[in-house]
């Protein structure tokens, strides 16, 4: 054993017949540890993928400006040394708390939490208070980079990112994220209606919309404000999809159950994200010429629009790809133009730029 060794206060278990350690370390010291020295080597021979430092900043900022209430879960690394364990004093919990002594001369190798190791030392450097709290760190003992290469595709295989639904729902920072759900609360046209925690709908759900939908068309309905007036727009909100409902009995008779929310969505595409965003952004634009425009109205102006998806020869192109509703950017801007058109609201130059590419290909 190295004369000079870190020392991790740790709870030793097991896993695959493999010891592994579970343990702490000052948020200073990461830095330190995990050094990144492999940018200029190969992917077959790294045990891990390179760092996407443009990620950084977002997670460092993540940490600074939430020091009261951020979460990191543990760094997962694989420890390439001789290590010692040394079961503490008097213990009786069957030899899993101690000591574990690892060489200064040992080789670490992050599996699971690069990005975080980068931000860490960002965020150190923006805030030095930080490096007193701490991080929990797992190690696994690995004397070759077969395991190492093996580790970091079973910790990332079955990684799931939340739907954009869900992370709406438990997403208490976002303004914008508050803003849907406290409409969607209060809204007697949404209610009901609203899927919270999928992001895609299945045949016979019960659910309209889904929630990252109705975050992403009220943000643009309210584009251009700051986020610090968005808790005094809620009733507003409100106000807007109550309003414009009533250009859509379909979502009226599907909250009183007499219209099943599958066969709206199969005949229709006004249930769908592309629409919804194109709402808000018509709604921003008649909020900029008349703060007080009466949404009912404007929901019974849209209800002389063919909604359906039969009706492919408005449809087709703007709102729909070959059958089937898309959500890109240009189908909602050419969504919107449908909509802007039929109130007789002035285009955007992006908007009008966008309308001349479809109308006029190639000139």
């Amino acid at each position: 054993m190295d004369e000079f060794e870190y020392v991790f206060p740790s709870i030793r278990g097991v896993q695959a017949h493999r010891e592994y350690y579970v343990s702490q370390c000052p948020l200073r010291l990461i830095p330190r540890l995990f050094e990144f020295d492999e940018v200029d080597l190969p992917a077959e021979i790294r045990a891990q993928r390179l760092i996407n430092r443009s990620r950084l900043p977002e997670i460092a900022n993540y940490i600074v400006d939430n020091r009261s209430s951020y979460v990191f879960s543990a760094l997962t690394a694989s420890v390439d040394a001789d290590v010692k364990f040394e079961l503490l004093p008097g213990a009786v919990d069957g030899g899993r708390l101690g000591l574990l002594r690892i060489p200064m001369t040992a080789r670490f190798v992050i599996n699971d939490g690069q990005h975080r190791r980068g931000a860490i030392e960002l965020a150190l450097e923006a805030d030095p208070s930080l490096g007193d709290e701490t991080i929990a760190l797992v190690f696994f003992m690995d004397r070759g980079l077969d395991r190492s290469q093996q580790m970091f595709a079973d910790l990332n295989r079955y990684a799931v990112r939340p739907s954009p639904s869900l992370g709406v729902l438990y997403d208490h920072r976002d303004p914008w994220s508050n803003l849907a759900k406290d409409v969607v609360a209060q809204s007697w046209a949404l209610r009901d209606l609203v899927e919270k925690e999928k992001t895609s709908l299945a045949p016979r759900s019960r659910k309209l919309f889904t929630l990252s939908a109705i975050r992403n068309a009220t943000k643009a309905l309210f584009a251009g404000t700051e986020e610090s007036q968005l808790e005094d727009l809620t009733v507003d909100a409100i106000k807007f999809w109550d309003g414009i409902s009533e250009g859509f009995p379909e979502w009226r008779m599907v909250g009183d159950h007499k219209l099943a929310a599958g066969e709206v969505r199969t005949d229709f595409i006004h249930p769908y994200g592309t629409v919804l965003h194109a709402l808000g952004r018509l709604g921003n634009a008649l909020r900029s010429q008349d703060p007080g425009t009466d949404w009912k109205h404007v929901g019974l102006r849209l209800a002389e629009i063919d909604w359906r998806k039969s009706n492919g020869s408005l449809w087709e192109g703007r709102a729909m790809t070959g059958g089937r509703v898309s959500k890109s950017t240009n189908n909602v801007i050419l969504t919107t133009n449908v909509l802007k058109h039929r109130l007789g609201v002035p285009l955007s130059p992006e908007e009008q730029r966008v309308e001349d590419a479809f109308t006029q290909p190639g000139v």
